[in-house]
């Protein structure tokens, strides 16, 4: 009873971490990559899809992304989506391809992007202490129907807390990780 609410816990941690790693992907750093687009959708028809189901985007160079539209129709709506998507950049039409230059980070913008990850961060350490209050709320309604004894609780809460500490640490460790990231030029 108790180890299932502590593999709970783990799991349950486990996939903040993850949602915060796919988070951290999406903030770009000046090196064009695919996921940076990932999150724009398009009007298809009368009805919001994101753009990778449109259209192929893939990185031509260190700093360029090429966003080709299945369809021809498609390419004045997915370049105003890139535009109107609040993200900075200018796309460029060139026939049925669409080039999106990424632009280098002024020193302004690396220390905004820093904020976000932090706050990223902050959300993702928040999820996981929820989590904790979760199981130690379910450690204590065992005790109070007599499931399980107190020792077994505090020892079950120490192990939680173990666990908690071990997934904030991961956390600090992504942030320091994408900050230093961020920070070369």
């Amino acid at each position: 009873m108790i180890d299932d609410l502590k593999k709970d816990a783990d799991t349950r941690m486990g996939k903040s971490i993850d949602s915060l790693k796919n988070d951290l992907s999406k903030i770009r750093t000046g090196r064009a990559h695919p996921s940076i687009l990932e999150h724009i959708t398009v009007d298809y028809y009368g009805s919001e899809v994101p753009l990778s189901q449109v259209a192929n985007i893939s990185v031509a160079d260190a700093r360029m992304l090429t966003v080709t539209p299945w369809e021809k129709p498609m390419v004045p709506v997915v370049e105003k989506a890139i535009l109107t998507a609040d993200m900075g950049l200018n796309p460029a039409t060139a026939g049925e391809v669409i080039r999106v230059p990424l632009p280098a980070l002024t020193e302004e913008r690396r220390k905004d992007l820093i904020r976000v990850v932090k706050q990223e961060g902050e959300g993702a350490k928040v999820a996981i202490r929820n989590i904790r209050r979760d199981v130690l709320g379910d450690l204590k309604s065992l005790l109070k129907e007599k499931d399980i004894t107190e020792d077994d609780e505090r020892s079950a809460q120490a192990d939680v807390q173990k666990i908690t500490d071990k997934y904030v640490a991961e956390v600090d460790r992504l942030l320091v990780e994408k900050e230093k990231d961020l920070m070369e030029i």
